[in-house]
């Protein structure tokens, strides 16, 4: 990729406006982004969220974006430099994250790695789907872009008020003609004065219209689907199978390809397929809802995936029960991703077809930038190579926990409680606990009362089984 000075006025798909004039125009976006809207809740803000939590989170936003640019070919050093200017890039990223995961924050949840990763991701390569070799300019000079000329002419004028989106104009400039073409399906009025029928029908189903430009954006071939042979029929088909009306625009957003697909000749044997390697037929609703790109890949690379599984060990029922879980698998390449990271595993001594079965996601990290630096983080504080491998094997979702938000904070307040760290060897469960909603206040009852309880005991038992050990513990001590 390469930078450039010039940038192509961007179409972000987020809250911001763009103001058009006859022979010039000026792109403004908000300089303070760190806000979510909602439909529903106008009063969520960060300010909910801790500032070391968004500090972190930032942190592991830059990690993503480092890695997304030297996959589209820069060199460390570029997409260093890259960084460096990133900031308000990055503010923009984090707002995202927090609208598209809002639930997690209201309630205190914080996210992981993995989540954090997949949900930036699909983000970065719409963007570069648009901009290309101008994404870097974009992230350098985010939100104040360079003027570019044009004429009135350049823009796509909107002719229908979204529902729920504030009106954006497209300069034809970001989007090559098939873009161009499929978008004006999209908007434009049949004599009637109404939308589309295959626009209609989505909107009433609950997509929104500017996800569904997002849609024609990313695959402009949707545009063009049938909505009684395409569409339609592929709906109602998922439907049947218990698929919420709610869950179906976010499916149709992650796979739209999945709408001109043969149900009689590829979908629906491709799901019998896939039942003949262990899915779980009642809970195809779930599976293509977690993951829909499932059911357009090829049986080839279907088999390809299952056959390295077998290879690590694991019964056919395992298998089943993975590919139910965590379709993603499948996505992984199996001499690039799986063979890799199984490999480094097995290095630290862990036992790959058990770590597959409890937290088959793990698998999806990278080696070198999550993998390596959580190994590392024990060793430099003491654990053999033998305890890291032990506590991954009893605690697989200790791999996918962010090193500045989650294992060093809660490090640092285990060094506090009196415990050895042989503790976490044999509980190593306790970074998947909160921090300040049960780490500590448990610590505090326990100092309190002065009693001595196993780390696991402190933080596993429920707030009524705590109770009685607790009292057990003192009844135990007076009597003593």
């Amino acid at each position: 990729m390469k930078s450039s000075t010039m940038v192509r006025c961007p179409q972000l798909p987020s809250p911001s406006r763009f103001s058009i004039f006859t022979t010039r125009t000026q792109i403004c976006f908000p300089r303070k982004l760190f806000f979510c809207r909602s439909r529903r809740d106008e009063s969520f803000s960060l300010r909910v969220v801790p500032q070391n939590l968004i500090a972190a989170e930032k942190e592991e936003a830059k990690a993503v974006l480092t890695l997304f640019l030297r996959k589209q070919g820069l060199t460390n050093a570029v997409a260093a430099r890259t960084i460096n200017k990133s900031d308000l890039f990055i503010d923009h990223l984090i707002s995202r994250l927090h609208s598209v995961h809002k639930s997690r924050y209201l309630v205190g949840r914080e996210l992981t790695t993995l989540e954090i990763r997949d949900a930036l991701n699909p983000y970065l390569e719409t963007l570069f789907e648009e901009y290309g070799e101008f994404l870097v300019d974009l992230v350098q000079n985010f939100p104040t872009q360079p003027v570019k000329e044009s004429s009135e002419e350049n823009f796509q004028k909107e002719t229908v008020k979204e529902r729920s989106v504030a009106p954006i104009s497209i300069p034809t400039a970001t989007l090559d003609p098939k873009k161009l073409k499929a978008l004006g399906r999209v908007s434009d009025i049949v004599p009637a004065g109404k939308l589309p029928p295959h626009i209609t029908y989505l909107i009433e189903l609950g997509m929104e219209l500017g996800l569904i430009k997002t849609v024609i954006r990313k695959f402009p071939a949707f545009a063009y689907y049938s909505l009684d042979r395409k569409i339609k029929p592929f709906i109602e088909f998922l439907i049947d199978l218990g698929v919420p009306k709610s869950e179906i625009p976010i499916i149709l957003s992650k796979r739209p390809q999945l709408c001109g697909i043969s149900l009689s000749e590829n979908v629906i044997p491709t799901m019998k397929f896939l039942e003949g390697l262990g899915v779980d037929k009642k809970q195809w609703a779930k599976v293509i809802y977690r993951f829909p790109a499932l059911l357009t890949y090829s049986r080839p690379k279907l088999t390809t995936t299952v056959d390295f599984l077998y290879e690590m060990g694991l019964s056919a029922e395992s298998v089943g029960k993975i590919l139910t879980r965590f379709p993603h698998i499948i996505g992984y390449s199996v001499e690039e991703k799986l063979r890799p990271t199984a490999e480094y595993f097995r290095s630290l001594g862990v036992d790959v077809a058990v770590l597959l079965t409890r937290c088959p996601q793990t698998f999806g990290l990278s080696v070198e930038t999550h993998l390596k630096p959580m190994a590392d983080f024990f060793l430099e504080r003491g654990y053999s190579m033998t305890d890291v491998g032990t506590m991954i094997s009893r605690y697989g979702a200790l791999c996918t926990f962010s090193l500045a938000k989650n294992l060093i904070p809660k490090w640092d307040f285990f060094l506090t409680m009196c415990y050895p760290k042989s503790e976490l060897v044999k509980f190593p469960q306790y970074f998947g606990y909160s921090l300040e909603e049960r780490i500590k206040p448990r610590y505090a009852i326990v100092a309190e009362s002065g009693v001595r309880l196993l780390l696991n005991q402190m933080l596993s038992l429920s707030e009524d089984e705590f109770d009685k050990v607790l009292k057990k513990k003192l009844k135990k001590m007076v009597s003593d």
